[in-house]
């Protein structure tokens, strides 16, 4: 019996050995107590993370493969003698805008070499100018017919032009009487002494400075020709000759002139505007009747120092091309209304107002810019115009001005408009902007300009009190009732290339 009992008892123990032993072969096989477990599909996730790291890889490599043969095409086709590819290397060609729309073209660098000649000595002068084709004889209002028929006290520099005369103005004609400032007794007059000096004047380097903002800076790498041939001529207010005098060395000629190393100051008297900005447009826009006798002029602003010389610079770009007008893209947008967009997170005037301006260009057919416009940009950089003073070059001058003396003083908004008005007729040169960024050394502002109405948010506060802030002799047709209505203008969408600044 007790065999049988020690028998069965050692089956049993056996038995439960077999079931341990069992088990512990299980956690072995699936990793033992304290190992990790894997999954049954662990190896093939293994191979699908090393196929992938292979797969970023050779695309990688294959990125830089096709980057490298885009590169070189585009080296060959700048070479190439069929149109098409030569088209892709010209800036100005619909393929190249086209291709950096897309964002296929590399982003310009800051500064670029220009294309001049090597010496302004060999450079030859046209002896012709430009033949007036289209406007042939141009005239200007001279009285404010508001202050003549006795419905003010005193006339205005921009004049009272309402709407009608300002929808007549871009209907081109042989024969055209326009807007363009310098209303008599409007301000913005010269001394005898600066017009009979400025009548001698055929070729000019222009620049400005009003409220003080600036000091003259003398240009570099002129040429001994181009001293004898250009006037260099910095026009001011009042304001800003007392701080020149006081920072800056001023020399006065036998004559009575007076001179800041190669600049002859003109002193302009009575500014026009109550707003040193807009006061700044009149030289930068309205050359032509400052110094009527000068066939062609370079504008530089004031805060830049001119570092090619302006023979040079006549000759890249206007002789060479045939042009009469050129002026350089902006860096960063192409459309008004980003422009537009960009001023109003800037702060560079009342936010309403310039919305104001917007809606009534968009409400006169002002398309946003595209490909398909035969512009390579609706907004220019300002600070430098090169011009021959023809009847129509003229003409846009004085309608881009009385676009900044009716709105604001932003002339990047307006410039563009004008142009699309004009349907085509007004031909110019936009270089690129690497370009316009080697012509000059750019110096700081003696210290910065701020308004109170550049904070402004909404119109009501220009309503009691704030009243004070809305310029008195100039955008008036801010104010002045529109003869449409723009209730349900809609602005385009603005897509924000730039920070804000």
């Amino acid at each position: 019996m007790e065999s049988k009992a020690q028998f069965s008892h050692s089956s049993r123990l056996n038995r439960r050995g077999d079931r341990n032993h069992q088990t512990l072969r299980i956690q072995d096989a699936e990793g033992g107590l304290f190992s990790p477990r894997f999954p049954q599909d662990y190896p093939m996730k293994i191979v699908w993370k090393r196929g992938f790291i292979r797969l970023v890889l050779v695309a990688g490599i294959a990125w830089m493969l096709l980057i490298l043969v885009v590169l070189l095409f585009h080296v060959w086709s700048c070479q190439s003698s069929l149109a098409f590819f030569s088209a892709i290397c010209n800036k100005q060609g619909k393929v190249f805008i086209m291709l950096d729309t897309m964002g296929l073209v590399p982003k310009p660098q800051h500064r670029c070499p220009i294309p001049t000649v090597d010496d302004p000595n060999t450079i030859f002068i046209p002896k012709e100018r430009t033949p007036n084709t289209i406007v042939k004889n141009l005239t200007y209002f001279l009285e404010d017919e508001f202050v003549h028929n006795g419905s003010q006290s005193s006339p205005l520099f921009g004049g009272h032009q309402n709407w009608l005369q300002r929808e007549e103005s871009f209907k081109l004609n042989s024969n055209m009487k326009v807007h363009c400032g310098f209303m008599q007794n409007g301000g913005a007059e010269m001394s005898p002494l600066d017009v009979k000096y400025v009548k001698k004047c055929k070729f000019v380097v222009a620049s400005g400075i009003f409220d003080g903002y600036d000091v003259p800076h003398q240009p570099s790498n002129i040429s001994h020709r181009s001293k004898k041939l250009f006037c260099f001529l910095m026009v001011m207010d009042e304001v800003s000759l007392k701080f020149i005098r006081k920072n800056v060395t001023v020399k006065e000629d036998s004559a009575g002139g007076q001179w800041v190393g190669i600049w002859r100051l003109i002193l302009l008297k009575h500014p026009p505007y109550d707003e040193p900005r807009r006061n700044g447009k009149v030289p930068k826009i309205l050359t032509h009747r400052l110094f009527p006798q000068a066939q062609y002029s370079i504008w530089i602003d004031g805060k830049m120092e001119l570092i090619v010389d302006p023979l040079l610079i006549l000759e890249r770009y206007l002789w060479r091309g045939k042009h009469t007008f050129a002026i350089a893209q902006h860096k960063h947008h192409r459309s008004i209304y980003e422009e537009a967009d960009a001023n109003k997170r800037r702060k560079r005037y009342a936010r309403p107002l310039i919305d104001y301006q917007m809606k009534i260009y968009r409400y006169e057919g002002m398309e946003p810019w595209s490909i398909k416009k035969n512009t390579v940009s609706d907004v220019p950089e300002g600070a430098v115009i090169i011009r021959e003073h023809t009847a129509l070059s003229n003409l846009f001058s004085c309608l881009w001005f009385n676009e900044v003396d009716l709105f604001t003083p932003r002339d990047q908004l307006s410039f563009g408009y004008v142009v699309y008005r004009l349907k085509g007729l007004f031909k110019f040169y936009m270089f690129p902007n690497c370009e316009y960024n080697s012509l000059f050394v750019l110096h700081p502002h003696t210290r910065e300009h701020s308004s109170k109405i550049e904070w402004v948010k909404s119109r009501d506060e220009l309503k009691g009190n704030g009243s004070s802030m809305i310029e008195g002799r100039g955008g008036l047709g801010l104010w002045t009732p529109y003869p449409g209505n723009l209730d349900l203008v809609v602005l385009p969408p603005v897509a924000r290339t730039s920070k804000a600044g």
